[in-house]
């Protein structure tokens, strides 16, 4: 596996190199995948050369962050992780979702209608539907893991008129959390550089967008990651940075220590020099401490190849 992952980042570098119009990328922009009555759309990111006939190739969907309240699919992060990818031999797509107050959990299962979406279209992209993954940041972080995670779960599969894809699975092979949101309960103002939560408040964004009026309300709980681990559970990679002043690492380390307390797979890395939003190679358009690339090929070379 490391052979493969040093070959699949070789390949990704001398792709980087030929600049921000490298035609190695092609990109379809602006797909619906929802009813005809929502305006949210996805862009597909795909290898410019089509592969050897017969083979599909594996394929990830992107939710970006923004506090479940903003962002958009378009984010830069989103456009440089789907080009490292794609550089590698993945499809990537890259969803808009509700946003805004009371977006849950309509939110979650405009992600897992993505999922449905790939799967029902794999033939149209050259996707293989059977080597899925997801992958997000902060807020889309916090929804990929709960795409990973509930599969099948009741009340949070989108049912009936929720979605376009009746009898399509939402499952996928493997999630990535980039430092996101593990659970509601516990998530509290991170400390300045990052040191940890001072107090357990409820941001004005999670009040408004789970309906939650404190800590203990019930709706945090089913909406958090962690209340799903198990050891069953697909497996998970979270990356985070230790200066993270947005969310807090120890989000990260709660997950890890759930995680090994219930037998689940979940890798974690944790970046001593980094804070929130970096993508797999820079923070704050300066390059990361560890090359991130690396570390997430071989993990969806692991699960998905």
């Amino acid at each position: 596996m490391q052979l493969l992952s040093r070959l699949l980042l070789s390949f990704g570098l001398l792709a980087a190199s030929l600049g921000a119009a490298d035609p190695a990328v092609r990109v379809t922009k602006d797909v619906a995948y929802l009813a005809p009555d929502r305006a949210e759309k996805l862009d597909v990111y795909q290898p410019a050369n089509p592969l050897p006939a017969g083979t599909l190739a594996p394929a990830l969907v992107w939710i970006h962050g923004g506090g479940w309240m903003g962002g958009t699919k378009n984010e830069p992060r989103a456009q440089s992780i789907a080009a490292d990818l794609v550089k590698a031999g993945y499809v990537v797509i890259s969803v808009e979702y509700r946003l805004g107050a009371g977006a849950w959990p309509l939110n979650l299962f405009d992600c897992k209608n993505a999922v449905r979406f790939l799967r029902a279209n794999a033939a149209t992209y050259g996707v293989d539907p059977a080597r899925l993954a997801v992958a997000g940041g902060s807020a889309g972080g916090h929804l990929a893991l709960m795409v990973g995670l509930t599969t099948g779960v009741a009340g949070l599969e989108p049912e009936g008129t929720a979605t376009p894809y009746p009898g399509v699975s939402s499952a996928v092979r493997a999630a990535i959390n980039m430092y996101g949101i593990t659970n509601l309960v516990s998530r509290g103002k991170a400390a300045a550089g990052g040191a940890g939560p001072e107090t357990i408040v409820l941001s004005g964004s999670t009040q408004k967008v789970f309906g939650a009026s404190a800590p203990s309300d019930p709706v945090l709980r089913l909406a958090s990651p962690v209340t799903y681990v198990a050891k069953t559970s697909v497996p998970l990679l979270t990356l985070h940075g230790r200066v993270d002043t947005t969310v807090s690492s120890t989000q990260a380390e709660e997950l890890a220590r759930v995680a090994k307390d219930r037998g689940a797979s979940h890798e974690l890395v944790l970046l001593e020099k980094a804070g929130h939003t970096f993508d797999l190679r820079s923070w704050n358009k300066r390059p990361l401490e560890q090359d991130l690339r690396p570390v997430v090929l071989e993990f969806l070379a692991k699960h998905l190849l």
